[in-house]
């Protein structure tokens, strides 16, 4: 029974020792010296602003993608036991003790470092030798920029990884599809795929070119199977069924999930509210849920409420009203009603506060039990603080004269009778009987007398207006904006028919006990169309490049520089890597044309297998290169050298696939062969020599001196910092 004793276990594993090699040597370069400096390098001090709000629990919206790739910083921050409390408010700040600095740049660092054993697998999985693959390994080793941009709290070495990896992992998968269908390992790697383009569109939106790119390719391939006689129906059904799980329907779920911990993570209120609608500040801990919280739910006749336009451009505002009237002629010699002004207001005040009154009735309470506004119902708004009606009529407003002009109704005792009925409807209604509800509801006010909709312009006003927003009545009301859209943010039943007692109600705080929260996905839509509509102004900065300086490296970054000395940081590439990526692009594609010229006229230069090689190659390098770099031609933002790094890393991987083939297929002589590799070590040469000499401005030191800076600009495009004696 025990028999088994009898023998040692014996455990035999095989080690690839080149990808152990060029492990070590990616940790190395990425990880030495990574704390150094310890001063806010480049975007840190954009990135580190997140960072922080995690550690504190702050909800925060950031335009440039998703919240994956700042979610992967914060958990180096939470591992080295960041609180949170720095200030991030300038490039080459100094890191107070508390910042665990070497902690928040792991992540990057271990990210590029492990790029350089993906590159050579990549190669590998493509059917290369190894010795392609080691030198894409080296390249990528060697690269300068790779290196900077990886070394630093920043998401382009993490974006690269998880595309490299998602690669990586399809080549696997397919080379596994042959022999091997629906194994473990065959599920390991197509799941892995989807996981990474996951994560990498989660990181930054750029990592969605290279997810579509590998769907056109799995859809090439599964066009290829649909063409195989051998499998049968069931068998291509299973196959279609198995990727779309992996490849569509889990990186959907993967990408809600990113959004699911995010927003559970962030559940205080912060100071990007405010762009947000009144429903989901309402649902953060904080903030305006410590106004709203437990508000009537229905809005009732008598309800005294403050209306918040939904637009939020060119800033939140609210419904407002004061007792000064619009001028009796205004600059450009129009004329206006001299009536009681009305503005979309910024800031929270109790001028803000209006009354739903019932044309039939007079009275400015809620009655016992409340009578519920519903879809369609007819209502005057009435001002709190001055008592005067909501009103439109055929005047032109101040600065938007093809629009009426809102005001709250004066009687002169001239001829101009009020008009200030206005009929309630619920744009996010269900059915025609909804009642109007407190937040939830987004409402327009369509005025019964010229069916104008109240609208605010975003125009702001002359000093006579306060410079307030310009709220205006829209004739042309065909269409549906956001900016004709309010919601009732503050609100309560009104019980004071008196107006002195209802002005200290208006200005009492509204608080009753009950609860309203919004779902997971209606909050997750919410953020998205923010996240994508939402853009800063674009405004030109100092190292900002075009997309054509790219491929020349004409432009650099400077990162950082010493307070004192000559010791800087730059994103600089390696110039001979950068000009020959951009050879092995042409070459390619030079070749590619000319063999399939050639193939049209029945002339085969390279065997069968050697053209499929090439074509898969290309289609994975060349075009990886293409959609991370040319959809930059048609993007209206500001553009920086690091955005050109995924794609310059599939031309990298491109050079000795090119190198290999022209050895093999070109060189036929044995002495050609022997001269091309003396070239190729020559050259490879000259890519340490690149590296070496770059190094100062990679990492950061040794400092240089004034001579040895002036020495480094090769190009007079570059800015190479030289501090005046």
């Amino acid at each position: 029974m025990l028999g088994f004793l009898k023998k040692p276990v014996v455990v035999t594993a095989e080690i690839n020792v080149n990808l152990v090699a060029l492990t070590v040597m990616g940790l190395i370069s990425r990880l030495w010296g990574l704390s150094y400096p310890r001063a806010v390098v480049f975007d840190e001090v954009y990135y580190g602003q997140f960072v922080s709000l995690y550690m504190k629990r702050i909800f925060f919206v950031d335009d440039s993608g998703p919240p994956f790739g700042h979610m992967l910083l914060a958990l180096g921050g939470y591992l080295g036991g960041f609180d949170g409390n720095f200030l991030w408010n300038r490039i080459g700040a100094e890191y107070s003790m508390n910042v665990p600095v070497w902690s928040l740049r792991l992540l990057p660092a271990l990210a590029g470092a492990l790029c350089v054993p993906l590159a050579y697998q990549i190669l590998v999985e493509l059917q290369f030798s190894h010795c392609a693959a080691l030198g894409a390994a080296l390249l990528i080793l060697l690269e300068n920029s790779l290196i900077t941009q990886s070394r630093f709290m920043l998401l382009e070495s993490i974006l690269i990884f998880f595309i490299l990896l998602a690669v990586l992992s399809y080549l696997k998968f397919y080379n596994l599809q042959k022999h091997s269908s629906f194994s473990g390992s065959w599920w390991f790697w197509l799941l892995l795929t989807g996981v990474s383009c996951s994560c990498a569109v989660g990181v930054k939106y750029m990592g969605l070119f290279t997810y579509m790119l590998l769907l056109a390719i799995v859809g090439l391939h599964f066009w290829h199977m649909i063409g195989d006689q051998n499998l049968s129906n069931v068998s291509l059904m299973c196959h279609f069924l198995a990727r779309g799980l992996a490849l569509i329907i889990i990186p959907v779920a993967m990408y809600l999930s990113f959004f699911y911990v995010h927003l559970t993570l962030l559940y205080r209120s912060g100071p990007h509210d405010q762009i947000m609608t009144s429903a989901f500040q309402a649902s953060l801990e904080g903030g305006l849920a410590r106004i709203t919280q437990g508000q009537p739910l229905e809005v009732a006749y008598g309800s005294q409420i403050t209306l918040r336009n939904v637009l939020g451009k060119p800033m939140q505002c609210w419904l407002h009203s004061h007792t000064n009237t619009y001028p009796i002629r205004y600059e450009n010699g129009r004329g206006s009603s001299h009536q009681q002004q009305v503005t979309c207001y910024p800031f929270k005040d109790v001028n803000n506060w209006w009354i739903v009154k019932d044309p039939g009735m007079q009275q400015l309470v809620v009655s016992n039990p409340p009578r519920p506004v519903r879809h369609g119902h007819i209502v005057q708004l009435v001002h709190g603080i001055t008592t005067r009606y909501l009103n439109t009529h055929d005047v032109a407003a101040p600065l938007s004269p093809h629009s009426q002009e809102v005001s709250c109704y004066i009687d002169y005792n001239i001829s101009m009778p009020a008009q200030n009925l206005w009929r309630v409807e619920i744009v996010n209604r269900e059915s025609d009987t909804d009642v109007w509800k407190t937040i939830m509801s987004e409402v327009r006010f369509v005025h019964v007398n010229t069916s104008a909709v109240l609208k605010l312009s975003g125009a702001s006003l002359p000093e006579w207006g306060y410079r307030q927003l310009e709220v205006v009545g829209e004739k042309l009301s065909k269409g549906y904006h956001q900016s004709m859209v309010w919601n009732v943010e503050e609100h309560r039943y009104g019980k004071s028919q008196e107006q002195k007692e209802r002005e200290v109600e208006l200005h009492s705080p509204t608080q009753m006990d009950i609860s309203k929260n919004l779902s997971f996905m209606a909050k997750f839509t919410e953020l998205q169309w923010k996240i994508l509509t939402l853009k800063n102004e674009d405004t030109e900065h100092k190292y900002s490049s075009s997309a054509l300086d790219w491929i020349t490296l004409d432009t650099n970054i400077a990162y950082w520089l010493h307070p004192t000395t000559g010791a800087q940081i730059h994103l600089l590439g390696n110039v001979v890597t950068w000009a020959s990526a951009n050879i092995a692009a042409l070459v390619y594609m030079c070749l590619s044309l000319w063999y399939l010229i050639r193939r049209r006229r029945k002339i085969y230069d390279v065997p069968e297998d050697a053209w499929q090689l090439w074509v898969s190659a290309g289609g994975i390098c060349v075009g990886g290169w293409a959609v991370n770099y040319l959809p930059f031609f048609l993007m209206e933002k500001t553009l920086f050298l690091y955005h050109y790094l995924p794609a310059l890393t599939f031309q990298i991987l491109l050079i000795p696939i090119v190198l290999q083939h022209l050895s093999d297929h070109l060189c036929r002589s044995l002495l050609l062969k022997s001269m091309f590799g003396a070239l190729i070590v020559a050259w490879f040469s000259s890519v340490y020599f690149v590296y070496c000499t770059f190094s100062p401005v990679t990492y950061g030191e040794p400092s240089l001196s004034v001579t040895e800076l002036k020495d480094l600009r090769w190009k007079d495009s570059w800015n190479i910092l030289i501090r005046k004696q």
